[in-house]
């Protein structure tokens, strides 16, 4: 059944809807970004795959392509019924009717990968099964083969591309796109999930029937709700206790969501990496569903207790759905964002800076004095500001404009995770605008400060330095007093730098290699004159007239150089 493509007919049907789309131009001038986005959405899978990547990569487009390529859409006509089945009975050697009690023929999502109907097993149980559209898998590789291809071109390509790792892009690409045509990884995510989440206050995870799913067949719990959206856009009502109980359901879910994203980072180093409204639905209850039981297991030595407890929820739940893209934390990589936090919550600048350069990659040689002062400036009026007023794209572009110009590049696990929370801030700020960063920051540096601070501990570990601290403070007077003298008296010397010495230093260098070169030209062309005019052997002219030649070959590529620079720091 699977249809053969080729990597030249494919070539071309790209370049045509490039062509047709301006793609190339748009893109490298970052403009028209509607444009752009259509081009992604034509393209298929693969290239939405990409517009979806680079939406977590603010150090590789702009915040309008950021916000562009963050509602790519990935809407594909549905296969028919007999497509449908020809596909399970190839995965599964079933026929549908054999597998299911019921399977409703009309699907009710088709996106590029695959299509999602509403299925009952045979014991009634209400699931959903997603099957994957056929040749999506050859196509997915044959595009990537190409970006191969392409990839070796891009050294070519005019502009300071040094900071961009695109080798790196290319295998997050490639993990991102085989994992998902393998739907058994996204079963494994979400497995992994509910395990981690289903049951946290009234966060809802489907299951997954690890037994019913195969390479290019997912099966899900089916769950109830409808998207976020609705409550999000849901008018208040006239009535003045309706319309305070929305807001208060509004800022709840919102208080939710962070602590439980906060969660997800910090205790987990698992987290959803797309929480975008359609992936995360919002359904009431009964109040008899609305006080789940929690059981509990404690051991002291060789005893064990077990309790439980009811803990009183709301009657609303939220589902988190699609485990396609997930995020992962080291045990590392989450402490020093974990820094970055309770540094925000200190608003002490200089703390916040250090904790930014520990979770970023060096491009070249860092001046961490100046990165420290231009990132303080830069943070300072974003301390204290509601979530609803911050640019979340336009904020994270501009850190890493100014980690680039730093010769700083930010870890890629660090984007995939701040793309994360830009989704998530967009629906956070319209439950609740009044939420600002310090309300998200503060609850969890206390509660982090109590995990990895023992009062106790600290005071033994650090005795021996505070008893030689208080000894070399007692001293003090004395030593500046001798020092002060030794000073005076020229014994001591005081060696003094400046911010941006290294610049000038290597500019001194650049035009005292100038200076010599012209000396060395003006005395070639005086020597190379004196040679033409006063030989009369033919072969002593032409050594002049050679010397000549050779002072306005070097006088040309001195002067094209000169203006190749200038021209590059204007641009």
């Amino acid at each position: 059944m699977a249809t053969q493509i080729s990597q030249a007919e494919r070539l071309r049907e790209i370049m045509g809807i490039l062509r047709r789309h301006s793609f190339i131009s748009n893109f490298y001038h970052q403009t028209n970004p509607d444009e752009v986005l259509a081009t992604f959405q034509e393209l298929g899978p693969t290239f939405i795959k990409l517009g979806q990547m680079l939406s977590t990569r603010p150090d590789l487009v702009s915040p309008d392509y950021i916000r562009a390529l963050r509602t790519l859409q990935d809407k594909v006509p549905a296969d028919d019924y007999e497509t449908v089945a020809q596909i399970f009975l190839n995965e599964t050697g079933q026929t549908i009717d054999q597998a299911f009690k019921t399977f409703e023929h009309h699907p009710f999502a088709s996106a590029s990968v695959g299509q999602c109907h509403y299925v009952s097993l045979e014991d009634g149980t209400k699931v959903v099964v997603k099957i994957q559209h056929p040749a999506v898998s050859q196509l997915i590789k044959v595009d990537l083969a190409l970006f191969k291809k392409a990839i070796r071109l891009l050294k070519y390509v005019p502009g300071d591309l040094s900071v961009v790792d695109f080798d790196a892009v290319m295998d997050q690409l490639a993990a991102s796109l085989l994992s998902e045509v393998n739907t058994l990884h996204e079963a494994e995510n979400g497995e992994k999930f509910y395990r981690l989440n289903n049951g946290e206050g009234i966060i809802e995870v489907p299951r997954v029937y690890l037994k019913e799913c195969h390479p290019k067949i997912l099966v899900n719990e089916a769950m109830p709700g409808k998207s976020i959206k609705t409550l999000m856009s849901k008018p208040l009502p006239d009535d003045p206790v309706a319309a305070e109980q929305l807001t208060a359901t509004r800022k709840n879910v919102a208080q939710v969501l962070v602590k439980n994203f906060i969660k997800q980072v910090f205790e987990d180093h698992f987290f959803h990496a797309d929480p975008h409204p359609g992936n995360i639905l919002f359904h009431t209850v009964t109040k008899q569903q609305s006080n789940p039981s929690h059981e509990y297991e404690k051991s002291f030595g060789n005893t064990t207790i077990q309790f439980s407890t009811n803990q009183v929820l709301p009657p609303y739940r939220l589902v988190y759905l699609d485990f396609g893209m997930m995020g992962t934390l080291s045990n590392t990589m989450a402490d020093g964002i974990a820094e970055i936090i309770v540094a925000l919550t200190t608003k002490d600048n200089y703390r916040i800076s250090k904790a930014v350069l520990n979770v970023c990659n060096r491009t070249g040689e860092v001046d961490e004095s100046k990165f420290i002062r231009e990132f303080g400036v830069f943070i300072h009026p974003y301390l204290n500001a509601q979530l609803a007023t911050i640019d979340i794209p336009k904020f994270l572009y501009s850190i890493t404009q100014l980690c680039r110009d730093n010769h700083l590049q930010l870890r890629p696990e660090v984007t995939l995770l701040f793309k994360a929370f830009g989704t998530l801030e967009g629906t956070i700020a319209k439950l609740d605008p009044d939420l600002s960063m310090m309300q998200v920051a503060q609850p969890f540096a206390w509660n982090y400060f109590k995990e990895h601070f023992n009062v106790k501990e600290a005071l033994i570990d650090h005795a021996g330095t505070m008893y030689h601290g208080f000894e070399a403070a007692s001293q003090l007077p004395q030593k500046m007093t001798r020092t002060l003298d030794q000073i005076a008296s020229g014994e001591a010397r005081v060696n003094l730098h400046y911010l941006g010495q290294k610049k000038v230093f290597d500019r001194l260098d650049q035009l005292m290699n100038r200076l010599l070169i012209v000396i060395m030209l003006a005395s070639l062309v005086l020597s190379s004159s004196i040679l033409v005019v006063g030989s009369r052997d033919r072969f002593i002219y032409k050594l002049g007239v050679g010397g000549w030649l050779l002072a306005v070959v070097v006088a040309v590529i001195l002067v094209i150089s000169a203006l190749h620079k200038r021209w590059k720091n204007r641009h």
